[in-house]
């Protein structure tokens, strides 16, 4: 039987286990650059004895117009490039794996954030309901989003193109690969649904209209730095910043079914609301992830499958024995630096520090303990 702590071949490189640590927004990166702070949270995490056969990054802007939180991290410039270089190197010396999300909010913005303050971007010009991070003096505060205005169609290409030179800069930068974000109700998630998508043009409407820039962007990724480099993170019920559509099966089922024969390196599903229950439903019936799985095997699909949200050990060995072949952690692998030691020892977890999540300093951040040898 596949355990989580078996190893796996992920297209040109090989895992040395299965439990992967999930993107986790930290807002320590001031001027949206990688620091030294960085390097030592994702060095810590990345012995494959004792931490994550994978790290994917936190997300990461792929442009100014991006970002949607105080002090996240980019990848649009050569600073920004340079500044990731001693995080992949020193992940690498560890012998770790290291994969960067490549992150566009939309709507899920400030002003205060945008370039120029302008009004934030999305597929239509409906605010979001929910709140983003602004950073003061060092002290976050959370705040309702700006009102966005609809992209215009000729923008649309611009979007693609922002997404493909952010790839190419993540493997300059010395990354094993990207995880493209078209989940938790940003902009590629935003054009997906119809509850925040009322465009009339080819980019709205039907299914394959509100899928087709997530298409084109995972397209021309995997044009430019080839499919077994390029994963995909999806959510397909979750609420999480107004993210809402009353027909998820067929519009994933869809979505899924496109993207096998790109020979992407893994598709990551999160299932449930993302961070809580795992059994949320939109909808009539509850969204059957097997079924999205099958679809994708259906059509050719080979990529691992990684399956996400609120998994414990328990949990992962059915999800491994189901046919998953990753397994992500998020905020386990915040307050455990060596989680998979103490999954496979059946040692007890160190709790996380809630207040120390979003912006700070080394406090809760690379101060947790790891179990003595």
């Amino acid at each position: 039987m596949t355990t989580l702590f078996d190893s796996l071949a992920l297209g040109p490189i090989t895992l040395a286990n299965r439990a992967v640590m999930a993107p986790l927004t930290r807002n320590r990166a001031p001027g949206a650059l990688a620091n030294a702070a960085m390097v030592t949270y994702y060095t810590q995490r990345a012995d494959p004895k004792n931490g994550a056969g994978l790290i994917i990054t936190e997300a990461t802007a792929i442009s100014h117009q991006g970002q949607g939180y105080s002090d996240v991290p980019g990848i649009w410039s050569e600073a920004q490039v340079q500044a990731w270089k001693p995080v992949t190197a020193s992940v690498h010396a560890a012998g770790g794996k290291i994969f960067m999300q490549l992150w566009h909010v939309g709507r899920v913005s400030h002003v205060d954030l945008q370039p120029g303050g302008q009004a934030p971007v999305a597929p239509s010009a409906l605010t979001a309901k929910t709140k983003t991070v602004l950073i003061t003096d060092g002290t976050p505060r959370f705040v309702p989003t700006s009102e966005p205005r609809a992209l215009r169609l000729e923008e649309l290409p611009g979007i693609v193109a922002d997404y493909r030179n952010a790839a190419r800069n993540a493997i300059a930068a010395g990354f094993d690969g990207v995880e493209v974000h078209a989940a938790n109700g940003y902009l590629l998630d935003q054009f997906l649904r119809s509850g925040s998508n009322h465009r009339t043009d080819a980019y709205g409407g039907s299914i394959e209209n509100r899928a087709r820039l997530l298409l084109e962007v995972m397209q021309g990724v995997c044009a430019d730095i080839g499919g077994a480099h390029v994963a995909l993170r999806l959510s397909p019920v979750t609420p999480a910043n107004d993210a809402l559509d009353p027909q998820p099966q067929p519009l994933f089922n869809y979505v899924v079914q496109e993207l096998a024969p790109l020979g992407l390196a893994y598709v990551h599903v999160i299932e449930g609301s993302t961070g809580a229950e795992r059994d949320f439903q939109q909808g009539d019936a509850p969204f059957d992830y097997g079924a999205l799985r099958q679809t994708y095997r259906n059509a050719g699909g080979r990529a691992a499958w990684m399956v996400n949200n609120a998994y414990d050990m328990p949990l992962a060995e059915q999800a491994l024995a189901d046919g998953a072949d990753l397994v992500a952690f998020g905020k386990p692998f915040i307050a455990n630096p060596d989680l998979t030691r103490r999954l496979r020892e059946g040692a007890p977890l160190n709790p996380a520090d809630r207040m120390t999540f979003y912006g700070g300093g080394a406090h809760g951040y690379t101060d947790y303990p790891t179990l003595a040898d």
